[in-house]
């Protein structure tokens, strides 16, 4: 997708004090988390923060200085809302309080958007979950993903879609955000380049629950396979209706429905016909997969959702980076993280000239067994 930052900033001496545990030798390093915290997509606003929390929480266990002092990181929650208003307002929030980096946002619809204010203010930023490949165009040296883009996860499924499901005819809907909308049009380029017909093309909101008359006439086309660009708040209700109507064409969607809460929200409208994407690797099976998720399980009671690994990569790599440069001013950090390479929890962590991450793996998905199982 895809869809929340993580801000950083020094605080002085007077706050170390007032803080609790801190020294007057420690700097604290303020880091602020930005992401949908209420609405729809809260759970997957949470999981970020909580990836995020989890990283800095083990960095302080271990103990880190910079500079020749002791650091102490802290975070800070923020809400967005998954609306890009919201996201720009906060985005200048955090550059007015000084901050020296971000990991986000969310949604592409937000990071986008607050990207360019970043970049003005000469404040690198990295996204877990951001997808569409607009983010690392705009040519701003310090923007930055831990997660493939739509690029690489939309031609997948156009792949996908043709060749191992045998579909011929596509219909295609998307909520019309910049994640939903961007990784549509790459699933409807890669179908036609491999020999599928595109029969409709429809688009609802991400606000939307009712469907009824876009299935409808989806429905008379007849198609094989009906892809939808959105998230899972929009993907579980979408397919109870695709139920209703009695369509039995085969159900494909991307990271962002991709979801435990979709499995709930979807309920028994699932079945085999039901496949999504991630962009990574299954979480089992990210080389520290298994271990970050016995962690994340412990600290906040909860199984991860899709995008904690990211967020907690996202905010190692640039902490990694400050430790490299010995500096937290971004003039001086950002040429490291530039440069960075380290094993993270979903794989190699290094990035490529445009600030993509190099090595961005796509796993497809069935439902099987109650759950989303990677497709052999």
């Amino acid at each position: 997708m895809k869809k929340t930052g993580i801000a950083i900033a020094i605080m002085g001496l007077g706050f170390g004090l007032m803080s609790g545990g801190v020294s007057a030798a420690d700097m604290v390093v303020k880091l602020g988390h930005v992401g949908p915290l209420t609405g729809s997509i809260s759970h997957l606003g949470k999981d970020n923060e909580n990836g995020a929390l989890l990283a800095i929480e083990e960095y302080n266990a271990k103990g880190v200085t910079i500079g020749g002092k002791k650091i102490k990181f802290e975070i800070m929650g923020e809400d967005d809302q998954a609306d890009p208003r919201a996201g720009t307002t906060v985005a200048q929030r955090l550059v007015d309080a000084e901050v020296v980096g971000v990991v986000g946002h969310l949604n592409s619809g937000t990071t986008i958007p607050a990207s360019r204010i970043y970049h003005q203010a000469g404040i690198p930023m990295i996204s877990p979950s951001a997808t569409n490949p607009k983010l690392t165009q705009q040519n701003y040296a310090g923007v930055f993903r831990t997660i493939a883009n739509d690029v690489q996860q939309g031609g997948a499924i156009g792949k996908f879609a043709t060749g191992a499901l045998g579909a011929k005819n596509i219909a295609i809907i998307d909520d019309r955000t910049a994640y939903g909308q961007g990784l549509a049009d790459e699933v409807e380029k890669s179908a036609k380049a491999t020999g599928g017909k595109i029969v409709a093309r429809e688009f609802t909101n991400d606000k939307a629950t009712d469907f009824m008359a876009i299935l409808t006439k989806i429905k008379a086309q007849n198609p094989d396979v009906i892809f939808f660009g959105g998230m899972d708040a929009q993907g579980g209700p979408m397919l109870r209706q695709l139920k209703q109507l009695g369509i039995n064409a085969k159900f494909i969607t991307g990271d962002g429905a991709c979801s435990g809460e979709m499995l709930k929200l979807a309920g028994d409208a699932l079945s085999g016909n039901a496949y999504c994407t991630q962009a990574g690797l299954p979480l089992d099976k990210m080389p520290g997969g298994k271990d970050f998720k016995e962690r994340y399980k412990k600290r906040f009671n909860l199984d991860v959702q899709i995008y904690a690994p990211y967020a907690y990569d996202a905010a190692a790599a640039m902490i990694e980076a400050m430790k490299v440069a010995d500096s937290t001013v971004p003039a001086k950090y950002l040429s490291a993280l530039k440069a960075i390479n380290f094993q993270g929890v979903t794989g190699n962590v290094a990035f490529d000239a445009k600030g993509d991450i190099k090595e961005g793996a796509i796993t497809v998905y069935q439902y099987k067994d109650g759950g989303w199982n990677p497709v052999p």
